[in-house]
Parts: C-alpha cells; sequence; structure tokens
C-alpha cells in the first residue's frame, strides 16, 4: 500500500514551519527542500517545497501561495502520555498562535492540533457511562486538557 504523506500549503512560510515543527518534536528532520526555477510561478531560487518527518511520520510543506489557508476541518492529533507531555506540546505550539476549547490550538502558521492525554481516551471508554460522562463534560470545559481534573471529574470530584 502506498505510505499517506499530509501535504501542508502554506503561502511563504513552508520551510520556516517545518524547521519549527522538526523543533518542537523529537527524532524529527528535514529531509529535502525544492526550490522554483525558471518556469514560476514564484520567483527562481523561492523555496516550493520542504519534505519533513516527525517521528517518522512524513510531510511536505508547499508555498504554494495565498489562495489557500488553514482551518479547524483538518487537525494535528498529539496522543500525549502525560501531563508533561500535554503541556510541552501545548505551549510549544501554541506559542505565538491562538488556544481553542477541548485541546485545541492553531500555531502561529495556522494549522490545528489537538493536544490530548491518553488518559481522556481511557477515560471516555470507561465501562461506566456516568463516568465517562462526566470525563466528558469536563473536557468540554477546557481549553488545556489537565488531565489530574479529567480523572477528578471522572470520580465524581
Amino acid at each position: 500500500m502506498p505510505r499517506i504523506t499530509p501535504n501542508l500549503w502554506f503561502d511563504t512560510q513552508a520551510k520556516d514551519a517545518a524547521e519549527f515543527y522538526v523543533s518542537v518534536f523529537p527524532r524529527s528532520r528535514i529531509t529535502q527542500v525544492s526550490y522554483y526555477g525558471e518556469a514560476g510561478p514564484r520567483p527562481a531560487g523561492t523555496v516550493l517545497t520542504v519534505d519533513f518527518e516527525l517521528d517518522g511520520q512524513p510531510y511536505t510543506a508547499i508555498n504554494g501561495g495565498p489562495e489557500f489557508t488553514f482551518d479547524e476541518a483538518i487537525s494535528l492529533l498529539i496522543n500525549c502520555a502525560d501531563q508533561t507531555e500535554v503541556d510541552y506540546y501545548w505551549d510549544a505550539l501554541g506559542k505565538g498562535g491562538r488556544t481553542g476549547p477541548c485541546g485545541w490550538l492553531k500555531d502561529r502558521y495556522g494549522l490545528s492540533w489537538q493536544v490530548v492525554p491518553d488518559a481522556l481516551g481511557e477515560l471516555m471508554a470507561d465501562p461506566d457511562p456516568a463516568r465517562a460522562q462526566r470525563a466528558l463534560q469536563a473536557m468540554l470545559e477546557m481549553q488545556k486538557l489537565d488531565v489530574d481534573a479529567l480523572r477528578a471529574a471522572a470520580d465524581g470530584g
């Protein structure tokens, strides 16, 4: 089966964004940069695409122009092992961006991320539906997700 590579459209910030993302995620790297040539439509030598990996997952960033921008219809989900990871990614990706509800944020380039602790999935799948609903209600009232607060809410606290 062919590998699926998310392709992220930027106006002119593809290289800056790729450099930022590989600085945030461990085991990440830029693998290739291509440039516009004489055929255009941008000036020769301008970055066209940047291929990069975030922890082994390939991505491509393209400087395609201002015609398209990101919206919340697509986001990248980060499954975090614990609150320390939630805090790290929330702070790193949110700097210069905008926070949203339920663990969502937009980074400085407008790309949406969901920063979610593994504990949320466990709580939402709890065999006790009342516990799961209390965790859901707590999550709906948060911006950055708080593992201890989610667990306390699930427990009825």
